[in-house]
């Protein structure tokens, strides 16, 4: 089934396609298939997760692109910013006969085809193969959309802006939940259905609290185990709005706070707000990370810091660049990524503070507002 394209009062990323055409054009390759759904809702506007299900698209040099959907998503596709053709697919039907189908109506045989080659499993690429044996499917444009999102235009920043305010709000909640005897998953239950009921529908990760000796471990889930006197709680949350994503972690105080936690909160706060002064356009990736890390390694903690120091953000939650020792990547104005130094003592304390932030002409801002000042609750 094909839906024609129509006007809608919302645009897709036409400034974004147009990139993508120019670097076609450059390579000499007529066609691209787009596969990640983040990249497809990066240039559409249509978010959506097809699961086990096909949902591609395809961008021509010189003639109309189309998307391809499940035919369950036809109507959503069609009411997205996407205001090009769209095709669809029954549960019954063969998605790479149609898809071949398509483009040699649409396009004839291309002799090249660009892939996301990180993002298309082999048995799919071999199946559109079959049919296309005309085409060769030998261009990677998995790097060149990495590229390209790094740069955010003015309007994504301002979707990422109103993402961080919402980080915001559900660390009111979460800090508002906190009181003796809470479990972890009892805190997150609040935050998200709270945030439900404000209207945002879908976290862009699961939500991570962790309390006393249990937020050491970076990547913890959340379980049963409940607030005592003395913890520090550990907040790591995001939510996706209108297709951008935000990511914020902020470490709290239950009680009064031993001296030795209050050391480690400190050097980890130390660490933060040096790196997020020190970026700037010129630096690179491998010198920010660097300097939070000298913070933490000067005060012989450097071995409890196990991670990078930040990564990309957009409309997904983790994206290039990646902010660690070794990328020379050179940070420019309009860059969106983490800066989130940590110390995880194992069995006795664990500390995040993360913020993301866009670059501007001479420095940066954040996408969350939420202090970073150690705050104590039920103090």
């Amino acid at each position: 089934m094909i839906v024609r394209k129509r006007e809608r009062r919302i645009k897709m990323n036409i400034q974004k396609i147009n990139e993508l055409k120019e670097w076609l054009n450059e390579q000499k390759i007529p066609l691209a298939y787009i596969s990640n759904p983040q990249s497809i809702a990066y240039l559409t506007g249509y978010h959506s997760d097809p699961h086990e299900r096909v949902l591609a698209l395809f961008i021509s040099l010189d003639q109309e692109p189309f998307l391809f959907t499940p035919a369950l998503e036809v109507e959503a596709a069609k009411k997205s910013p996407w205001n090009q053709d769209v095709v669809g697919y029954l549960d019954t039907e063969e998605p790479f006969k149609i898809i071949a189908k398509e483009i040699l109506l649409r396009y004839g045989s291309p002799q090249i085809c660009a892939l996301e080659k990180a993002a298309l499993s082999v048995d799919r690429y071999e199946e559109l193969a079959s049919y296309l044996p005309g085409t060769a499917f030998t261009s990677d444009i998995s790097s060149f959309m990495q590229r390209m999102q790094l740069i955010k235009t003015p309007n994504e920043i301002s979707g990422l802006l109103e993402a961080g305010s919402w980080a915001d709000v559900a660390f009111e909640i979460g800090f508002s939940a906190i009181q003796a005897g809470i479990s972890e998953q009892e805190i997150v239950a609040e935050i998200e259905y709270q945030l439900k009921r404000k209207g945002v529908s879908q976290m862009s990760f699961d939500t991570m609290v962790l309390t006393g000796a249990r937020a050491a471990d970076p990547h913890g889930t959340p379980n049963q185990t409940r607030l005592v006197d003395h913890s520090f709680v550990l907040f790591d949350l995001g939510v996706v709005w209108n297709g951008y994503c935000s990511d914020a972690t902020r470490t709290v105080a239950y009680k009064e706070p031993t001296a030795f936690q209050e050391e480690i909160y400190a050097l980890v706060l130390k660490a933060q707000l040096a790196a997020q002064e020190a970026v700037k356009p010129g630096i690179t990736a491998s010198q920010l990370d660097k300097v939070a890390r000298d913070v933490i390694e000067d005060a012989g903690y450097g071995s409890y810091f196990n991670h990078r120091l930040g990564h990309g953000i957009g409309t997904s939650v983790h994206e290039f660049p990646s902010i660690v020792e070794g990328n020379d990547l050179v940070i420019k104005e309009g860059m969106c990524f983490s800066i989130e130094p940590g110390i995880y003592i194992p069995n006795q304390v664990g500390v995040r503070i993360e913020d993301c932030v866009y670059v501007t002409k001479d420095g940066c801002l954040p996408f969350t507002k939420t202090s970073k000042e150690l705050t104590i609750i039920g103090g």
